[in-house]
């Protein structure tokens, strides 16, 4: 058993001498064996940014773009139907239908294909009188035709033959002309 014992302890001593010469090796190596990883201070706090890193054995490469997608895409595509009816081919339809792509700004302004100058576009302003202009003139339709529906459509109605034809003129004109006073009463409420 004195020799067991006596192997077992050598082999425990030259397993920790061993584990000591790997740290000592490990925590004496030079600089140029040592493989660092760079810090990479990527900027942060801008909308719409997109990062791209390569890394590899020869170095490393940063591509950085912010403001990204800076132009974004809108498509639409429609087609074209043709057919023929009648007593030997007498009526043609066409149905067509058109294919678009266009093409804008993060700030909702449409590319027409050319330079812009720094004040075009939409601005805040802007864009609040055309949402007052359309709900103006929304409520006005609905005011107009209201009220042609209920003070002239039954005057008109007793009209013989066309009376049906002529309250519907009426509702049409009144919701035209209550779409326009409805246009000119938003303009002056929102300062547009």
């Amino acid at each position: 058993m004195k020799p067991l014992k006596i192997a077992t302890i050598g082999l425990g001593a030259l397993i920790g001498v061993a584990h000591i010469g790997v740290l000592g090796h490990l925590i004496r190596q030079t600089p140029e064996r040592v493989i660092q990883v760079p810090t990479i201070n990527i900027p942060s706090g801008t909308p719409y940014s997109s990062y791209k890193i390569e890394a590899g054995k020869h170095g490393y490469k940063i591509e950085y773009k912010a403001n990204d997608p800076a132009i974004l895409e809108s498509q639409r595509s429609l087609d074209l139907t043709k057919s023929k009816s009648g007593f030997f081919g007498g009526n043609n339809y066409e149905d067509r239908n058109e294919y678009r792509t266009d093409q804008y700004t993060m700030e909702g302004v449409r590319n027409m294909g050319g330079a812009s100058l720094p004040g075009e576009g939409k601005s805040a302003k802007n864009v609040e009188c055309i949402v007052a202009d359309a709900g103006a003139r929304s409520q006005g339709a609905m005011a107009g035709t209201a009220i042609s529906t209920g003070l002239i459509a039954p005057a008109v109605m007793n009209i013989p033959y066309v009376g049906w034809l002529v309250a519907g003129w009426a509702n049409l004109l009144g919701q035209r002309a209550g779409e326009e006073a409805g246009s000119r009463v938003g303009s002056v409420f929102n300062d547009c």
